[in-house]
């Protein structure tokens, strides 16, 4: 009768044979997990590099799109041409420019909304509504480009709101606006820009509060042009005798 009887040494040989099996499983395994991997990688960084060729692209197309819609809003009036860019548009009157303008900028802003260019135009084609007397437009438009992330942007947007709020008499609605932008400026909207535009509006309604604000944007800002232009104010509102 065979013996069936296993060593210990037999034993501890197989297991080390087991062992090794399935350190070469494992081997091949990881080695095809790191395979895998490394494609996966490869393939994002593919994706990436394409996304942001795509992305220079877009933008640099959508800067030379730009670049012909300023050229319509600057357009000159009249059939001469501008002496400083010959190359330059020419317009029949203020409303054909202010037309072609508008309908560059709206679709640059529509065609690459995600680049700056684009971002910018939609601000433009709000300014040209306006110029175009559909006022009522252009405050949709710049209410919507006023509740997006980019700051400077949305303060631009708000600053021409309270403009166009000021023009169509909504004194307080301009005055609110304002206001929230002093208490927090950017780089393109400043504080003391604010201030000046919110004491001229206040100027004919609330002239005590006017005469208030040209006084601090003169300690605030002292020597400097934005304090002159607050003399003026001042002087414009003083009672005569």
């Amino acid at each position: 009768m065979p013996d069936h009887h296993i060593s210990r040494k037999e034993l501890k040989q197989d297991k080390i044979k087991e062992t090794i099996e399935h350190g070469a499983e494992a081997v091949m395994s990881h080695g095809q997990f790191a395979a895998i991997v490394v494609g996966v990688m490869l393939v994002i960084g593919i994706g990436y590099a394409g996304w942001h060729f795509y992305i220079d692209r877009q933008t640099a197309q959508a800067s030379v799109a730009f670049n012909e819609a300023m050229k319509a809003y600057q357009g000159r009036i009249g059939t001469a041409p501008n002496p400083s860019d010959p190359s330059g548009p020419t317009y029949a009157d203020e409303k054909a420019r202010d037309q072609d303008a508008f309908n560059k900028f709206h679709k640059l802003a529509d065609t690459y909304p995600s680049t700056n260019p684009g971002k910018l135009a939609r601000y433009y084609s709000a300014i040209c509504l306006e110029d175009l007397d559909r006022q009522n437009q252009a405050l949709e438009e710049l209410k919507k480009i006023s509740g997006r992330s980019d700051k400077e942007l949305a303060a631009m947007a708000q600053y021409q709101m309270a403009v166009i709020d000021a023009r169509a008499g909504k004194t307080g609605d301009a005055a609110k606006l304002l206001r929230a932008l002093a208490d927090k400026p950017s780089v393109l909207v400043p504080r003391p820009m604010v201030l000046l535009e919110l004491a001229r509006v206040l100027r004919n309604s609330n002239p005590k509060e006017a005469a208030s604000i040209y006084q601090q944007i003169k300690k605030e800002f002292p020597d400097t042009n934005i304090a002159e232009q607050a003399d003026r104010g001042l002087d414009s509102i003083a009672p005569k005798s």
